[in-house]
């Protein structure tokens, strides 16, 4: 049985101007050059530098004049009815909802041969026939950042036969790949870490602890990683003395060979500042940097264009299209020029409150004084939404006298210590991190033993959180830091 009946709704949505504005606030300052550079290029009503002839006001009034609905001309034709509310202009139209895949992706690279190409310049000196360079090139194709292998044989084997016509036994595939792990850098085209490691003690000079340390890759690997020292001691028949130096032989080693390899497909972080603090008079100082304050302007000549066509006695529908086309683009100057205006007072009011939340930090560079913060915490402060602060902190640098820090590492949960205090998360993770760093390495700490110390310390944590702030901290169990 069919029922109808009435329901009342509410909800909220973001209009398109909005989105852009929370992609404009979220860009860090290169991405942002980038997007500005663009919005140059895109929109010739939208210019660089000061207003030459006019200041800024001027400018605006006269667009603002030009925008406004009215009867223009002697014959009577009205603008509305070719520059409507249903003209809408290209900014827009151009995205109704965001997404992380919308985020600019701009990164610069390195100049320089890339790492398949470095490896195949090295196969060129060595003496291959038709078929064995045919599998050398596809193996090298096969080298994937890390330097490593990573496929079966048996499935280059297929690959070869179906992509390149060569049809061979893995004993050949095999053969050729000891050709290839010849290749610097030590240790490329390894299938496996052990083998890797092999690879590389191998061209060292044979010494009594390179040889064990051989041996203990090829008969204990397993044992060796797991760090059980006793039953390797005892079945190499070995003195602890020798088992260590075998070790410092291991620890020397890459276990990533293609990460030594700066080649021209290796990505270069460049971190630039959004923020600088600096500590004048015993005061905090904020600036935002440069970069992120352009200053632009309307087009004067696209306003005068506008003003012309607008006193034109007689309008032919080329001129109303070229009416429509003038004023779209000098909306979207005006709109990206106050959309800059609000990102810069958004993105400095909201360091400004972390920079006085987080005050005693700021001032000593102790990350014990860091106060327990979260996102909310600032968002009520500057009267915004969550996911606003969340956009500043998350892709944000902060230079300090203390180095460059991302914003968002400033931001922590509360705990409380026996004296019913709130510390922060992130001092309990640093008192953890020292103790651990403090440890006696042959007898590493376990996590209740952690848990039990940090409690004597006025942190009453309980065991599994001590191992989530240990994993957090990229710390391996006790068993895994024992050292001998």
């Amino acid at each position: 049985m069919l029922k109808q009946h009435l329901q009342f709704k509410l909800s909220q949505k973001l209009s398109p101007q909005q989105i852009q504005l929370m992609k404009l606030i979220q860009l860090p300052t290169q991405a942002f050059e980038q997007r500005l550079k663009q919005e140059l290029e895109e929109n010739p009503a939208l210019e660089s530098g000061k207003a030459e002839s006019e200041n800024m006001d001027d400018v605006y009034d006269t667009y603002e004049e030009s925008s406004e609905s009215e009867t223009i001309t002697a014959e009577d034709i009205n603008i509305d009815d070719y520059l409507s509310d249903d003209e809408v202009p290209d900014y827009r139209t151009q995205t109704s909802n965001y997404s992380p895949d919308d985020d600019e992706k701009s990164i610069p690279y390195a100049s320089g041969i890339s790492f398949n190409q470095y490896l195949i310049n090295q196969l060129n000196t060595v003496y291959l026939d038709d078929e064995e360079w045919s599998i050398a090139e596809f193996l090298v194709g096969s080298v994937d950042e890390s330097g490593y292998i990573r496929r079966p044989i048996t499935d280059i084997m297929d690959d070869l036969a179906f992509t390149q016509n060569v049809y061979v036994e893995e004993e050949k595939i095999e053969a050729v790949l000891k050709t290839v792990q010849s290749l610097d850098p030590p240790g490329v085209g390894a299938r496996s870490l052990d083998e890797c490691l092999i690879i590389q003690l191998k061209r060292k000079e044979k010494t009594p602890p390179v040889e064990l340390a051989i041996a203990l890759l090829e008969k204990s690997f397993e044992q060796f990683t797991k760090k059980h020292y006793a039953k390797l001691i005892q079945k190499h028949q070995i003195t602890e003395v020798e088992l260590k130096d075998a070790i410092g032989e291991i620890e020397k080693l890459n276990p990533k060979p293609g990460g030594s390899y700066a080649g021209s497909t290796r990505i270069i972080e460049h971190i630039v500042p959004d923020f600088s603090i600096r500590i004048v008079d015993g005061e905090l100082e904020l600036t935002l940097n440069g970069r992120n304050a352009p200053e632009l302007h309307v087009s004067r000549e696209y306003s005068n264009m506008l003003e012309g066509y607008k006193n034109a006695k007689e309008k032919s529908k080329s001129q109303k299209d070229t009416v429509l086309f003038i004023k779209q683009k000098l909306d979207a100057a005006k709109w990206f020029i106050d959309a800059i205006k609000q990102r810069q007072q958004t993105l400095f009011v909201t360091m400004n409150t972390i920079m006085h939340y987080q005050r005693e930090y700021f001032l000593t560079g102790d990350e014990r004084k860091l106060r327990p913060m979260i996102l909310k915490d600032i968002a009520d402060q500057i009267g915004m939404d969550v996911s606003t602060v969340s956009r500043v902190a998350n892709s944000k640098y902060v230079d300090t006298p203390y180095g460059t820090k991302l914003i968002k590492d400033f931001f922590s949960e509360a705990m409380k210590n026996v004296q019913g205090e709130d510390v922060s998360t992130r001092e309990i993770k640093k008192i953890l991190e020292t103790v651990i760093g403090e440890e006696e390495k042959k007898k590493p700490l376990t996590d209740d033993k952690l848990a039990k110390i940090l409690k004597e310390r006025g942190y009453p944590i309980a065991r599994r959180t001590v191992a989530k702030y240990r994993e957090q901290l990229g710390i391996p169990v006790a068993r895994l830091r024992k050292q001998i």
